[in-house]
């Protein structure tokens, strides 16, 4: 959200210190076919519109054929879970989110990149709408939008997050392709601003009826029923869950290479 593929001083520069600090390829994502139009896919084209675009990406990538790792930067985190689950080929090895929000969001306290007035009218839109049907179509956090104040509402009305998080029917199709991932690394940020509540970034949440007190993933009915094979991945040492002192998306090289490099 707020950022492209390419943008020298953020994901297009973080690509260059990859490639060469550790000699490999490295694709950045980008959606559609110029960089305004990748910009603007991070408010307003659908996460199921990216996810198929980028699935028929990676798979026309002959550098990828035998499998990738990837890392997902805020709300890409979710969107490349989804890609795993959905998008068995070419093979993801290792899933890497950070600051992404696994079990959606309610509030957005801050809003990177864009006027106040646009902040407030998305702030008005997500409390009040959220599951109106063509907001959920034509703006991409009202598909991560969770109300845990009205639970039945999100699981009906939500068009991405209640899917990929098997919340209406059991897709064991998502169940079996994310338990190919040799790893799936999530890291949560202790001070961040963007996310509410920060718990999702570990697949936490607030729990169900209030927004004050908030659970862990283990404690989850999603867990403890496994209705997304979770338990299972956990019981076999897949889940990896960090910590990194900061704001969103605030870390260093130094904090990446010590944390992150082990699971590349």
């Amino acid at each position: 959200m707020g950022d492209t593929c390419c943008f020298p001083f953020s994901l297009g520069g973080f690509k260059i210190f990859l490639e060469r600090d550790l000699n490999v390829y490295i694709k950045s994502i980008k959606i559609g076919n110029s960089i305004v139009t990748d910009y603007k896919s991070g408010y307003l084209i659908h996460p199921n519109e990216q996810v198929k675009e980028v699935c028929q990406q990676l798979n026309n990538d002959p550098a990828l054929t035998y499998g990738y790792n990837a890392i997902g930067f805020s709300q890409g985190g979710q969107f490349l879970r989804a890609l795993a689950q959905r998008c068995a080929t070419p093979k993801m090895n290792n899933l890497i989110t950070l600051g992404g929000q696994h079990q959606g969001i309610f509030g957005l306290p801050d809003c990177p990149s864009l006027s106040k007035k646009s902040c407030e009218k998305f702030r008005q839109l997500l409390n009040h709408a959220a599951y109106v049907h063509w907001v959920q179509e034509s703006l991409v956090q009202a598909t991560y939008w969770h109300n845990p104040l009205n639970e039945q509402a999100y699981k009906e009305a939500s068009t991405f997050l209640a899917d990929i998080n098997n919340e209406r029917t059991i897709n064991q199709t998502y169940i079996k392709n994310l338990q190919q991932l040799n790893k799936f690394v999530m890291v949560k940020f202790t001070k961040d601003r963007i996310v509410q509540p920060i718990e999702s970034q570990w697949f936490g949440f607030y729990k169900t009826g209030q927004d004050k007190e908030t659970e862990t993933l283990q404690e989850s009915e999603l867990f403890l029923k496994n209705r997304l094979g979770l338990l299972e991945m956990h019981k076999r040492n897949k889940l990896i869950f960090l910590e990194c002192e900061g704001d969103h998306l605030q870390f260093s090289k130094a904090w990446f290479k010590a944390n992150i490099y082990p699971h590349l």
